[in-house]
């Protein structure tokens, strides 16, 4: 006889599986398995007392401030400790009480049900703007085609074309200079019948060029304004095509100037609430989220982004993340945008771990090796 200790992130319904349990004790087994940390804020210190007793009838804890008891304030922030199981018992418990705890039910309820997309894709990035952060994304009309063709051949699901840097303190360009960027790319496209082979998707917030776009065999537009104007909306309806409605606070100009935020998740949580109300009341029904990754954030809100995107997949849509080169890499470990693509392997894989289902990246093969050997390890 002998013990091993198992890693807390294996695939514990294979190993039930290969244990030759049968399905029942597999669901009630790995809703066991695992731990989730659930910050409530400002709940109502008489519904914090009642949690606390009902998470320990269910084998659960709520961790709360000292003199919660004694109710010394009239609201409390507090850390649910809990199995899924254990949610499971708790959400339908906190349904017959008080004090805000039907919201709490509801919100654990959703956290319960909540999905993954079993695949990951990749988003490889061609710019073609000449003040692309990173020279090695931009392109030239002439070997654009070979290009993209090479991308497909390393394990891109989609392509992200852009004419416009979001770089911090990019230059504004007008209409006119984005399509006479990108009209070119946008034909070749077409002609070639590209979009048979792989998703295109044009990074952009004109309506003018998303239509153009879509006419050219375009699925996917990818707006760093979050879907602000109702004019883009309705053409991503109207070609009924996908949107990633990405979160940024400011703009390019002005959006590294001192980012400060209330409570960043619950800020950009709100955020995706409203835009994703407007987007699907304008007739667009396919959405993917992006926390915007160097929009508008500190290091230490990226950080917190990445580590806790679990929290965005209560809103029911798919996760993206680019952090690829990206200066947060450079304030974590001093590199020059060249040096950074082992920093962007290992945001992508966490991001992975973490909920997301598409990586916008620049390097496309590498990112393709490391997400068949991270898939590998997490089988």
């Amino acid at each position: 006889m002998h013990l091993e200790k198992i890693n807390s992130n294996s695939n514990i319904e294979k190993i039930l599986n290969d244990l030759g349990v049968d399905s029942g004790g597999i669901n009630i087994l790995s809703s066991k398995s695992k731990t989730h940390l659930i910050n409530i804020k400002n709940l109502h210190v008489g519904g914090a007392n009642i949690l606390k007793q009902d998470a320990l009838s269910v084998g659960a804890d709520l961790a709360v401030p000292r003199g919660t008891v004694l109710a010394k304030t009239k609201t409390v922030d507090c850390l649910l400790i809990a199995t899924t199981r254990q949610l499971q018992k708790l959400s339908k418990k906190e349904l017959a009480q008080p004090f805000d705890l039907k919201e709490v039910a509801k919100k654990l309820s959703d956290i319960i049900s909540v999905k993954r997309a079993e695949n990951v894709e990749i988003m490889g990035v061609l710019n073609a703007n000449d003040d692309s952060f990173f020279n090695s994304s931009r392109f030239s009309e002439k070997g654009a085609v070979s290009k993209i063709e090479q991308m497909i051949e390393d394990g891109a699901k989609i392509i992200d074309i852009g004419g416009v840097s979001s770089a911090p303190n990019s230059k504004v360009i007008s209409v006119k200079e984005e399509l006479e960027r990108v009209r070119g790319i946008y034909k070749l496209i077409d002609e070639h019948k590209l979009y048979e082979r792989v998703k295109f998707s044009a990074d952009t917030y004109e309506p003018e060029v998303a239509r153009i776009a879509l006419d050219s065999g375009f699925s996917i537009i990818n707006d760093i304004k979050g879907l602000g104007s109702d004019e883009l909306c309705k053409v991503i309806a109207s070609h009924d095509a996908k949107a990633i409605l990405m979160h940024m606070q400011g703009n390019p100009q002005t959006m590294q100037n001192n980012p400060k935020y209330n409570d960043l998740l619950n800020d950009v949580y709100t955020f995706f609430e409203d835009r994703i109300a407007k987007a699907q009341s304008l007739g667009v029904k396919n959405l993917v989220l992006d926390v915007g990754i160097g929009f508008g954030k500190t290091l230490e809100h990226n950080i917190l982004l990445i580590k806790n995107l679990e929290h965005f997949l209560t809103l029911e849509k798919e996760l993206l993340v680019g952090a690829s080169r990206k200066s947060m890499i450079d304030k974590i470990y001093p590199s020059e945008i060249s040096e950074r693509l082992a920093g962007s392997l290992e945001i992508h894989m966490e991001s992975v771990r973490n909920g997301a289902s598409i990586i916008r990246v620049h390097d496309v093969k590498e990112h393709a090796q490391a997400l068949a050997v991270h898939k590998a390890l997490n089988a």
